[in-house]
């Protein structure tokens, strides 16, 4: 890469290029962003966020755009960015509703994207809210039963979203679900162990593969279906 970076994202675009945004180098929050060509291998920097940021998710759309949500800049951040693949600019696409960091953000099966937990510097949020991308506009969603951040949340086939661990306090071996269609939060069974920092890979199959994380205290190497 161009910069060093660590807590960015990687995100592939529907021209097959894959952009990276945002960095902590030494501390050093900055704002730039890269795009990979796996065509040539070769890096290029394109436009710069319009905030630094670390902690942030960044979700393609099902338009082609990339929607940059939250983190941090030493303070948790509320604010919403876009970039265009077309025009290789970024805007803002207004605020979330809470401020947060260390959090998701998942596209839904109807295009939205619900962002899901986090924290916002002093506390674990359960909240949840709603990105409507061709409205361009934020709505607050029903709260998750649990606050959690570093959690993993997976879209299943059916369409539901699967929210599995984080950490509120201790680390959270809960798992809960929700309905698009009703807008709700369900507990379902708890993972075993507990564990945040993990993966949630969707196989062919329709289950959900859990691997590895944190406990309370030591890195996890066991793996679970759901």
């Amino acid at each position: 890469m161009m910069n060093a970076r660590t807590w960015h994202t990687a995100s592939v675009l529907t021209n097959g290029t894959v952009i990276v945004t945002g960095r902590s180098n030494s501390y050093s929050l900055q704002s730039s962003a890269e795009l990979y060509d796996p065509s040539t291998g070769s890096w290029t920097t394109t436009s710069s966020m319009n905030n630094p940021r670390l902690y942030h998710t960044a979700t393609v759309l099902a338009n082609g755009k990339v929607l940059v949500t939250g983190g941090s800049n030493g303070s948790s951040l509320n604010s919403a960015e876009l970039y265009d693949l077309l025009t290789g600019t970024w805007i803002m696409t207004g605020n979330i509703n809470v401020a947060r960091e260390q959090h998701t953000a998942t596209l839904l099966t109807n295009r939205n994207v619900l962002v899901t937990g986090g924290s916002n510097g002093s506390f674990v949020l359960s909240s949840t809210e709603l990105y409507d991308p061709s409205a361009g506009l934020w709505t607050v969603a029903n709260n998750m039963n649990s606050g959690r951040y570093q959690h993993v949340a997976s879209v299943l086939t059916n369409g539901q979203v699967l929210a599995t661990g984080g950490w509120y306090n201790i680390s959270l071996d809960s798992t809960e679900l929700y309905d698009r269609s009703t807008g709700t939060w369900a507990m379902v069974s708890n993972m075993n162990p507990a564990r945040y920092r993990h993966t949630g890979s969707i196989l062919a199959s329709g289950q959900v593969l859990i691997t590895g994380g944190w406990d309370d205290s030591t890195i996890v190497n066991s793996a679970e279906l759901f």
